[in-house]
């Protein structure tokens, strides 16, 4: 023979990549992937993958990992996410006050009796609020002055204005024999209420001069539901509001955040309202097992991986997300401690051999000897 051995030597690594239990943390900033995927993380401007997601929050609110690296995802402006955005670091707005946000629309759902006298009030009160973030009540007073029409006064109080002087915005409704919307008054002029050409879906009022300093208050008053149906009916039933709206509210502290399951990291205000402040980001290689093994369960993209394909979660075949829990091991214990004892039964037995053959071999000695 011309060759005594080859050697030995590791063929490869593999990384087992299937998906672990999902154990309920109630941590907030935990966050466990139900599928197939990576988060998205940055170390010095590199980007690395990680399917752990047991983060946490800095004193500035950046979402970060239990090494430091920024948790990446796709930026919000107004509430509204822009997936078509560079990555940047996730951050939560903690400590900060949202600002106030003026009136700008109101409606309510309302019914005026059919068999009111004429001479007959209703009063529908509104709160809004104004640039400052001051409410104010504006009241919307119904009069009915005939069969099927009812003027009305949308007026604040006197105290509102700086001159102490509250002018009313007034005008008239009027209903068809059945009780539905059909017209509007005002400044003289009468128009059918609708979404076609020449129709009117809303009554716009405005009010300046207030004593607060805040901006003129200019607003619509929608007499239209998201259906396109009228939101003040008559019948002959009492006269009663049965729901308002209005799009402004106060100032508001942060008090907390929360993730959907597709990403999306909303704020939580004082005040009562929400804001979508981004949505993390997920990724996805060809061949996982040619992902680099950085440590601290980080990886890095590799000719033999192929490039990451980023997106959101729920979409391209990427995991799901549960907030509030944590991916656990997808070693299967039971198994692995079934290997070692059958590992080191046979380490035993060979070593039962080696001991009876070197007891046989001394006693052969011993003989010659």
């Amino acid at each position: 023979p011309i060759q005594v051995g080859a050697g030995v030597r590791v063929a490869s690594n593999s990384t087992d990549f299937t998906q672990g239990p999902i154990n309920s943390t109630s941590n907030p900033t935990d966050v466990a992937l139900n599928g197939n995927g990576f988060f998205v993380v940055q170390n010095g401007g590199v980007q690395e993958l990680t399917r752990a997601g047991n983060f946490s929050l800095t004193a500035n609110g950046d979402l970060q990992t239990t090494s430091g690296l920024a948790v990446m995802g796709y930026p919000a402006a107004n509430g509204v996410v822009n997936t078509n955005a560079a990555l940047t670091p996730v951050h939560i707005p903690v400590g900060q006050v949202e600002q106030p946000n003026a009136t700008t629309n109101i409606s309510f759902t309302a019914n005026l009796d059919a068999s009111s006298a004429t001479g007959d009030s209703f009063p529908a009160p509104v709160t809004i609020y104004d640039s400052l973030g001051i409410a104010h009540e504006a009241m919307v007073t119904f009069t009915q002055t005939a069969a099927n029409t009812w003027d009305f006064s949308a007026a604040l109080s006197a105290t509102d204005f700086a001159s102490g002087i509250s002018t009313p915005i007034t005008g008239s409704v009027n209903f068809d024999t059945s009780g539905n919307l059909s017209t509007v008054t005002i400044g003289g002029t009468t128009s059918p209420v609708g979404m076609a050409a020449g129709d009117v879906s809303s009554i716009p009022l405005s009010f300046a001069g207030l004593a607060d300093g805040a901006a003129d208050l200019n607003m619509n008053w929608n007499l239209l539901s998201s259906a396109n149906a009228p939101t003040l009916t008559q019948a002959a039933s009492a006269s009663a509001v049965s729901a308002t709206n209005q799009d402004g509210f106060s100032s508001g502290q942060y008090k907390e955040f929360s993730i959907s399951g597709n990403g999306t990291v909303t704020a939580s205000y004082s005040n009562g309202q929400k804001l979508i402040v981004g949505q993390l980001a997920l990724a996805n290689v060809t061949n996982q097992q040619g992902l680099q093994l950085l440590g601290d369960g980080n990886y890095a993209t590799t000719l033999a991986s192929g490039q990451s394909s980023i997106g959101t979660a729920g979409a391209g075949g990427l995991a799901t997300l549960q907030a509030g829990a944590l991916e656990g091991s997808n070693v299967n214990i039971a198994a692995e401690f079934s290997n070692l004892i059958i590992a080191q039964r046979a380490f035993e037995a060979n070593s039962k051999a080696v001991t009876t053959f070197d007891t046989v071999t001394q006693e052969v000695i011993n003989m010659i000897r």
